[in-house]
């Protein structure tokens, strides 16, 4: 198309679409509800009473990647930047293993519900305290703004009503999720799943269908410079290359992956612990298809608007609105299509707040109230869970109404999110792979590590990074016959969707001519521009570094360390070559050869260390899910 048109908005067939993605999704509530009405633990409420297999955990994990972030915001990063995006594929197969080999075995050897208990059998309850109350608070800012920031973009550009749909699929998520628990939540993703990748497909057919082909696309995007794989600059302050990507972007999904508790939730929920490294493998599969269909749609969007680019030529107000614009641009004559890609947008906005909810209801529970209430029934727990699953529900509905108010502030409290993964690695870290790193050293360096995140996260917002580091490619507004004006641009409408970079606020400040007055120091050059990928690889390496130093000069560990708590097999920790201040010698095992508690060594089998009494050693019959935890 040679000129932007003046798009439709939404008839009656795309609110029937998009109505019925969320009844469907309420219906899977009301059935696991109904079906699961005799199991009242806690356990299978939070954890789905571990019966679940490889395939629906996988495409629970997949949907809970592709949130609203990769309909909206993939599709034009590709468009303005190119596919250079496309290498994280690389860096998911680094963090599948990775994660499936190293922490999943640990986790799930442990038989723990939220993965901050493991901070207390570690280290003390201080530091799992820390890392409790520092996931709740990001999550909740982050599920709030999940909500709210793919309704403004899509509200802007479609005129689907704004409120309407944030407090929709704000009660309809919180619905299902209290009703039937992480069942519910993980056989609703594999039905958002399947709704998110039509949407996409709808886009990239039509587009293909307008352009005569795939060829011309490909070759379109090749002549703009969209197919730029292979950059391997080795300057940190670069936004994206081939080392940033699979080295930053490796450190943030092994976050995701390998310690969060949205995630970790599900997979421990498998049966066995084979279907539980099978449903990351095939969910690796699932990121391929996914990053696959973001980097062919924004392709076909450069195609489209090759140009004449609906950004510059004042047709959209941010990049983030672009791939909305498409939809309604060249699927306006096939009704309830746009509804479609609509529904896949929100689809991946259920899949992530479904998830968040059922991981903050998890570790209120298993962290907050557990221990602090031992005489609590299961019956009661499971009822407790619900209501805490309720009120967050509600709770990220109110965070979606403060973000439409924070204005300039959603920038922050997204920054926030992101560097705050960095350092709860660090702690997982320190805990599995050193055993001589002791509760201060822990203490110490998770501080240390999120106030480096922090001052480098907030400094990024307040100085962006200079355009020559980010080398966004050109667009032309040749073929659309108007003057080159820059769009009336207020910034607190500006669209910034989460795990992104601030792509808005460097365009915005670029397109009204902002400049800042001040000079620019060494360390706002430098340190401020370091690329958003290495935030969270900053806060990981510092947590690691000053915990190990902390812990050395403070006497290291004390007590023996738990086999079952580090990434090696039991029957292969003795050969290990480190060593944990002493020899591990016989001294530090029971009578029947098996190893005694972290915390303390005691004198007899009858005797359990107090570490370890709030945990319920299910399913005793199946010694895979209990000889973590017993003497």
């Amino acid at each position: 198309m040679s000129n932007p048109s003046a798009v439709s908005t939404f008839v009656v067939w795309d609110y029937v679409v998009f109505a019925g993605m969320l009844l469907i999704s309420a219906a899977i509530g009301i059935y696991y509800a109904v079906v699961d009405r005799a199991k009242q633990s806690s356990k299978d409420f939070l954890i789905g009473g571990r019966t679940m297999t490889a395939v629906p955990v996988a495409l629970s994990l997949t949907a809970s990647f592709m949130s609203a972030v990769t309909v909206l915001a993939t599709p034009a990063e590709i468009y303005r930047y190119g596919a250079i995006f496309s290498i994280f594929s690389i860096s998911y197969l680094f963090v599948i293993v990775i994660c499936s080999e190293f922490f999943l075995p640990v986790f799930y050897r442990l038989g723990i519900t939220s993965t901050y208990e493991y901070l207390e059998m570690r280290f003390n309850k201080v530091v799992r305290l820390c890392g409790t109350l520092l996931f709740i608070i990001q999550t909740v800012l982050y599920t709030g703004i999940v909500i709210y920031v793919p309704a403004l973009a899509l509200n802007q550009v479609t005129g689907f009503d704004l409120w309407g749909a944030v407090v929709s699929t704000g009660v309809v998520c919180t619905f299902y999720c209290t009703m039937g628990g992480l069942k519910a939540v993980v056989w609703t993703d594999v039905f958002q799943v399947g709704i998110m990748v039509a949407g996409f497909v709808s886009v990239i057919i039509r587009a293909i269908v307008i352009r005569g082909g795939l060829t011309p696309i490909l070759q379109d995007a090749y002549d703009g410079g969209r197919i730029n794989f292979w950059d391997f600059d080795v300057n940190p302050l670069r936004r994206h290359t081939f080392w940033t990507i699979t080295v930053g972007g490796s450190f943030i999904w092994i976050y995701i992956y390998g310690v969060n508790q949205s995630q970790v939730q599900r997979y421990i929920a498998c049966k066995t612990r084979l279907q539980a490294k099978m449903s990351l493998y095939i969910n690796l599969l699932g990121l391929w298809i996914i990053v696959g269909c973001a980097t062919l749609a924004g392709l076909s969007m450069y195609s489209v608007y090759r140009d004449c680019d609906p950004w510059t030529a004042g047709k959209v107000k941010a990049l983030d609105q672009l791939i909305p614009y498409l939809v309604m641009d060249i699927l306006r004559d096939f009704p309830g299509v746009p509804g479609l890609f609509v529904a896949a947008a929100y689809s991946g906005t259920l899949s992530t707040v479904s998830s968040s909810i059922n991981a903050l209801a998890a570790v209120t529970v298993e962290d907050l109230i557990r221990p602090q209430f031992t005489s609590l029934t299961d019956t009661k727990l499971s009822w407790i869970s619900k209501g805490t699953t309720l009120l967050y529900g509600l709770m990220c509905i109110g965070m979606a109404g403060l973000a439409s108010l924070m204005g300039g502030l959603l920038q922050a409290a997204i920054t926030i999110f992101g560097i705050a993964g960095g350092p709860l690695l660090g702690l997982f870290v320190l805990g599995i792979f050193f055993p001589w790193a002791n509760s201060v050293g822990a203490l110490v360096g998770v501080i240390a590590g999120f106030a480096l995140s922090l001052w480098v996260g907030i400094g990024s917002q307040m100085y962006p990074q200079p355009l020559a580091y980010s080398r966004p490619l050109n667009l032309s507004t040749a073929g659309c016959n108007v003057s080159f004006t820059f769009p009336d641009v207020n910034l607190t409408d500006v669209v910034y969707l989460p795990t992104m970079p601030p792509l808005a606020m460097m365009e915005t400040t670029m397109q009204v001519g902002v400049t800042l007055a001040e000079e620019r120091s060494v360390v706002v050059d430098n340190w401020y521009s370091l690329s958003y990928l290495y935030f969270s690889t900053v806060g990981t390496l510092t947590v690691v570094a000053v915990g190990l130093v902390i812990s050395i000069f403070t006497g290291g560990r004390k007590q023996y360390v738990n086999p079952e708590m580090m990434f090696l097999a039991k029957e292969d920790f003795p050969k290990c070559s480190f060593k944990c201040h002493k020899d591990l010698s016989t001294d530090n095992k029971s009578e029947t050869g098996q190893w005694k508690s972290q915390n303390s060594l005691v004198t007899d089998m009858g005797t359990i260390n107090a570490a370890f009494t709030d945990i319920e050693l299910n399913y005793p019959e199946t010694n895979e899910r209990t000889n973590g935890i017993r003497l």
